[in-house]
């Protein structure tokens, strides 16, 4: 499954698009990967070079926080992090209001299901997203290794039910997976509906998550 990679820049940020061969007449995804902390998307393009979607919109965004040396982060750790988190939040519903309609320029009349995964402070940044998130909706949301950071003081609005799925593992030592399941648990709480999967991985993204990914992304196959 070939897809065609182009470099972008938008809100001053590196962005890297991707696009399979789209099917017309058919939702199309708008999948957007967050990068872990002190990383980048080239390093979440590794992982989504292996995805085998269909029918989808690649989106990995550099983060807004620098963590030096050419890396990102998506918001500060330390005593200020719930001011870096609502930085975080205007900055993630401005990035994907602009991939929604840069998508949406391109195929006039589609109808875009904007999909966010993340690994660790990416998968992080997912769910914290779909919690506060507003307009456009949420389709599906994937986080691997993924928790909450300290999060801003106002509640989150209400909003519609989103699919969620979450992987963790028993042998991470980086998140915990006690961490990881009361993330899965606050979202749970929200109303949104859940699928948690506990396995035996450490703080990485393995093959079978993919695999997954994949499966929780794609439409079901035609009968």
């Amino acid at each position: 499954m070939t897809v065609k990679y182009t470099n972008a820049e938008w809100q001053g940020k590196k962005v890297i698009l991707g696009e399979t061969e789209i099917e017309s007449g058919q939702p199309v995804n708008l999948v957007i990967g967050f990068h872990g902390a002190e990383s980048t998307p080239e390093n979440m393009l590794v992982y989504g070079n292996k995805l085998k979607l269909k029918n989808t919109h690649l989106i990995y965004p550099e983060g807004p926080v620098d963590a030096g040396k050419g890396l990102w982060s998506w918001w500060k750790d330390g005593p200020r992090q719930k001011e870096s988190v609502q930085k975080f939040l205007t900055f993630s519903s401005d990035m994907i209001a602009t991939a929604h309609s840069h998508v949406s320029d391109k195929l006039p009349g589609a109808t875009i299901q904007v999909c966010l995964w993340g690994f660790s402070q990416g998968g992080a940044a997912s769910l914290v997203h779909t919690l506060f998130h507003g307009s456009p909706p949420l389709h599906k949301v994937a986080s691997i290794c993924g928790f909450l950071p300290e999060l801003p003081d106002e509640a989150p609005p209400q909003s519609s039910p989103v699919n969620i799925l979450g992987i963790f593992g028993a042998n991470d030592d980086v998140v915990p997976s006690f961490l990881a399941d009361h993330a899965l648990d606050e979202v749970k709480a929200k109303g949104h509906r859940l699928t948690s999967k506990e396995t035996q991985q450490r703080h990485e993204i393995t093959q079978e998550n993919l695999q997954e990914l994949a499966d929780f992304f794609n439409p079901p196959a035609s009968p």
